[in-house]
């Protein structure tokens, strides 16, 4: 599991235009950087869990299949803006 910490957006500022995220693994706490398509590989091919927090709550991190498909918070079943509110880099 991974928490995603900030976004990098190219083109626009929508979900669809999150180039690249910062991550953190919680149980070792290293650190990496990876492409929005990366992280749709994690998710939805490897079967891998993203998710956000405010330190309190954790909301999922699911793929929309959109052309292509790009990454997406997911909450109580309606897909939310968390990735939005996240830091800039």
């Amino acid at each position: 599991m991974v928490y995603v910490t900030a976004v990098h957006m190219t083109g626009g500022t929508q979900h669809e235009h999150i180039e690249s995220v910062k991550w953190l693994q919680p149980t070792d706490k290293s650190t990496g950087q990876s492409t929005g398509a990366a992280m749709v590989t994690f998710i939805r091919d490897q079967k891998g869990d993203a998710r956000v927090t405010d330190g309190k709550t954790e909301v999922q991190i699911g793929v929309v299949e959109g052309t292509p498909p790009f990454i997406r918070t997911y909450a109580d079943g309606v897909w939310t803006d968390n990735l939005l509110s996240l830091p800039r880099y």
